[in-house]
């Protein structure tokens, strides 16, 4: 089937849901490129200057790790030329040193005042018919921009609880969408693609810049805290969100450790 007859066939999906102009995808074959990386770096965000202490620590897994098979890319032929080795699952990533990936850990509770959101976009990109990074956070009035680097449809559905949700075609290979949520979220939004069932992503949205998402190592560090008593919770999109109760004064680097597991 030629590059055509693919897009169309995936536009037909989504056509009910968002309008779209069929002949609009590149006809350009993509090359294929090795399989991304499963996991992004560890995401931390430097909070405004003021605060001197800093919180960090890891998020370890106990018992046997989950089975993430295999992504059965077939129903997209573009999808499948993107890899050369088979793509797991990232709904649970044990890292090789026993730790737990894709962990967004943020202050709770404890904070006082405002923070003006950073000017730097966060990143989340649809390359290898995969969102990358699968886990991230951003804080409320920050720009999120959503890139397509795959020559195939995407289509991006986000479902927040506060604000407003949006569900946008995103047809042509080097596509970009700026979206901003204005106010935080008590949970992460899921993000999924309504021709790609396999593809979610998940999005903290806080008040603050006091978070972090584990990597590949499974650390986290949260810095330049006031002084204070704080609330500290580890979520994860498969296990229950666990919490601790951590002091730091000026100048101290606390630490926190989760472990969750099977």
């Amino acid at each position: 089937m030629s590059r055509i007859g693919n897009t169309l066939k995936c536009a037909a999906l989504v056509a009910a849901i968002v309008p779209i102009a069929l002949g609009c995808a590149k006809k350009e074959d993509a090359p294929a490129r090795p399989t991304a990386s499963r996991t992004a770096p560890t995401q931390t965000v430097a909070a405004p200057s003021g605060g001197t202490a800093s919180i960090g620590g890891s998020v370890n897994f106990t018992g046997t790790a989950p089975a993430m098979g295999p992504i059965d890319m077939a129903a997209d032929p573009v999808c499948t030329k993107l890899h050369t080795s088979a793509v797991p699952y990232q709904e649970a990533v044990v890292n090789e040193n026993g730790t737990l990936a894709n962990v967004i850990v943020y202050v709770k509770s404890g904070l006082t005042g405002s923070y003006e959101a950073p000017a730097e976009a966060s990143v989340l990109d649809q390359a290898g018919c995969q969102y990358t990074p699968h886990v991230s956070a951003v804080q409320a009035g920050q720009t999120l921009r959503i890139l397509n680097s795959d020559a195939t449809l995407h289509n991006v559905l986000a479902s927040p609880s506060v604000n407003a949700g949006f569900n946008k075609a995103m047809p042509v290979k080097g596509m970009k969408i700026d979206h901003t949520f204005e106010d935080a979220e008590p949970t992460p939004v899921r993000l999924k693609c309504q021709v790609h069932p396999w593809m979610t992503a998940y999005i903290g949205v806080f008040d603050h810049p006091f978070f972090s998402v584990t990597g590949d190592d499974g650390s986290f560090s949260i810095k330049n805290l006031p002084a204070g008593t704080y609330t500290i919770a580890a979520w994860h999109e498969k296990y229950p969100e666990q919490t601790a109760e951590i002091q730091v004064a000026d100048g101290q680097a606390a630490t926190a450790e989760f472990s969750f597991g099977s």
